[in-house]
């Protein structure tokens, strides 16, 4: 037995949960910013994925809340730039509690304990607690409208990679030095799993 949906019979709310538990592991960005005041803005969104690699690009997928931009893509718009942190088992924690809702002058990195550090190639501090930083800039900005639904969706070009010694082995990640986490539906996450390899057919 199917169950065959049609997606614009569904609301919002019941689309999100079919995505969001359906197209999974999603890795999560954990994206610091700077506000116009100097603020440094950090929150997470599993709604993110590499686009290409020449040129260095990747996505992040920001919602809004009615009509207002959230401070992520409101900062990265007017700034031009911004740092995507990979979300590990060791920094987790301090990634959801960045997901509070605070005013645009609160310091999410600050509530959370996190430890600003400078960057190469860009104004925007990224992570100390984070083993893999992202500098990028804004390469293309899309917004995407279905009835009062609206959603930024930022393209960013790397500039700058900033990598831990213990998770870079022969020019790639290692994986199990970093434990990556991801996100599946609703308040769930997981850890990485077995891994196995597939030889790719001539």
């Amino acid at each position: 037995m199917w169950q065959s949906i049609d997606p614009g019979k569904l609301s919002k709310k019941e689309n999100y949960q079919l995505l969001t538990s359906a197209v999974l592991p999603r890795p999560i960005a954990f994206v610091t910013s700077l506000a116009e005041d100097g603020t440094l803005n950090a929150a997470p969104f599993s709604f993110f994925n590499v686009l290409s690699a020449q040129p260095p690009l990747l996505s992040v997928s920001v919602g809004r809340r009615g009509d207002s931009q959230k401070d992520t893509a409101r900062n990265i718009l007017e700034q031009g730039e911004f740092v995507v942190h990979i979300t590990d088992e060791k920094n987790a924690e301090a990634m959801n509690e960045t997901a509070a809702s605070l005013a645009p002058d609160e310091s999410e990195a600050e509530r959370a304990g996190l430890t600003p550090v400078e960057s190469t190639a860009v104004k925007v501090p990224g992570l100390k607690e984070s083993r893999i930083r992202l500098e990028c800039k804004l390469e293309q900005h899309l917004v995407f409208e279905e009835g009062d639904t609206k959603t930024d969706l930022i393209i960013g070009r790397v500039l700058h990679y900033h990598l831990a010694d213990e998770v870079l082995k022969d020019g790639k990640i290692d994986v199990h030095q970093l434990s990556p986490v991801a996100r599946l539906g609703g308040r769930d996450y997981t850890k990485l799993g077995e891994v196995f390899s597939l030889d790719r057919p001539d």
